[in-house]
């Protein structure tokens, strides 16, 4: 009898990021003494609100002991979750239906384990956040990658998912990102009503990311500031007059829908790994189930000093960071028409730009080969559009504008001299 080679996982065996990588290599020009610009994570630079950091250094001073919380959170933090959905969408949530996760990473990974089987087949845009397909593939469902391109806005739509069910057969699911990773696209309400309409006739769960909501700019059009470029907006981005000023949310239209939401990214508390989901009555006890197996709790002093990035003043802090995004958003735009590239996504919300490259790839061959190049010539880092789309990404790079103004006019700058070089 022969033993079984010991060996990692099939199921584990699922891409890197390629912009890890990345970071790793800035980290080392960092410690020779480069002066690197990274424009590669999408990490607001400003950290969190003035008022949850002073409360987490009051919990902190006081020496109460940090122990475990329940496993869905703690009940003030729900409450004061689903009070934020009275506020910024006028939604009645019950906090019993609020389950606070280690990141939104963890409210992807309970998700999927509680909606979808082994061999389930979940569709999601491509290009899109890479953790979808690929914590997806390890937990056994067959990932169904909708391309979808700027004719509709890098967005998934019903025709598409009626095509991808009838090749292979009926979907289980459907991800969806407004505003998404790494375009920064939104659907309109009439385009989420009609994809929540079809997951509803088809048996499909909509899995809603919503980790960007309140990072918009309703109405702006890239195509205003840099029209000399052959086509930056191919389609209209969303107008003001079609979704709220800080997203739509899922439950607006269908509370079958989970929906994923994180403090990461409009509250800028990346490393606080907190996030939350909404989740359909029906799934409730299956969600604390695993949740307690998998990580016993939520980390407890995020969850302590987390309620107050509910406050007025947090509102306000988080809001004025928006506004600085839209500044270097509109600083990156005007650029567009000297960097020469290629088609950009309209960049609805988040703080990306997805860009082809154009005429570079002429010169560079690929996208993964231009951002090697200026990172070891120019001290710029990108990302490459490989991360997201393993069919046309090497076509493309995504920026993230979240590294503020001087960020960016710095890299603009040393990009225009090494595309000239």
């Amino acid at each position: 009898m022969s033993l079984r080679r010991l060996a990692a996982s099939s199921r584990s065996q699922v891409p890197p990021f390629a912009v890890m990588d990345i970071l790793a290599r800035v980290d080392a020009l960092r410690a020779e003494g480069r002066d690197v610009v990274s424009l590669c994570a999408g990490e607001p630079s400003a950290g969190a609100p003035a008022a949850v950091s002073a409360r987490a250094a009051e919990i902190h001073a006081s020496g109460r002991p940090l122990t475990y919380t329940p496993a869905l959170g703690t009940a003030e933090l729900r409450a004061a979750i689903a009070g934020h959905y009275r506020r910024w969408y006028g939604l009645d949530v019950d906090p019993g239906q609020v389950a606070v996760t280690t990141g939104s990473s963890g409210a992807f990974m309970l998700s999927f384990l509680a909606a979808f089987e082994a061999g389930d087949r979940v569709a999601l845009a491509r290009p899109g956040y890479p953790a979808y397909r690929n914590i997806l593939a390890a937990l056994g469902c067959e990932v169904v990658e909708v391309d979808a391109g700027p004719e509709t806005r890098y967005q998934p739509t019903p025709a598409m998912l009626d095509a991808a069910a009838s090749e292979r057969g009926p979907l289980a699911g459907v991800v969806l990102a407004s505003p998404a990773n790494p375009t920064g696209t939104m659907v309109s309400r009439a385009e989420l009503a009609a994809l929540t309409d079809w997951c509803a006739a088809n048996g499909a769960r909509l899995v809603s990311d919503e980790i960007y909501h309140g990072i918009t700019y309703a109405g702006a059009d890239p195509a205003d500031s840099a029209d000399s470029v052959d086509p930056v907006d191919p389609v209209d981005p969303v107008t003001a007059d079609e979704h709220s000023p800080r997203g739509v949310c899922a439950w607006e239209l269908d509370r079958e829908a989970i929906v994923i939401s994180s403090f990461s990214k409009y509250w800028g508390m990346t490393g606080w790994r907190l996030g939350w989901m909404l989740v359909p009555k029906e799934l409730v006890s299956a969600v604390d189930a695993l949740a307690g197996n998998v990580a016993l709790c939520p980390p407890a002093p995020s969850q302590l000093a987390a309620v107050e990035a509910f406050t007025p003043d947090s509102y306000t802090q988080a809001d004025a960071w928006v506004a600085g995004y839209a500044q270097t958003r509109q600083t990156l735009l005007d650029a567009l028409p000297a960097l020469g590239w290629g088609p950009a996504a309209p960049a609805d919300g988040a703080f990306y730009l997805y860009a082809e490259l154009g005429a570079q790839l002429e010169r560079f061959g690929d996208s993964r080969e231009y951002c090697r190049a200026l990172l070891e010539a120019e001290g710029v880092a990108l990302v490459p559009g490989t991360d997201f789309d393993a069919v046309h990404g090497g076509r493309a790079v995504r920026l993230s504008f979240a590294a503020g103004q001087a960020a960016v006019e710095s890299a603009i700058e040393r990009i225009l001299r090494f595309q000239r070089a």
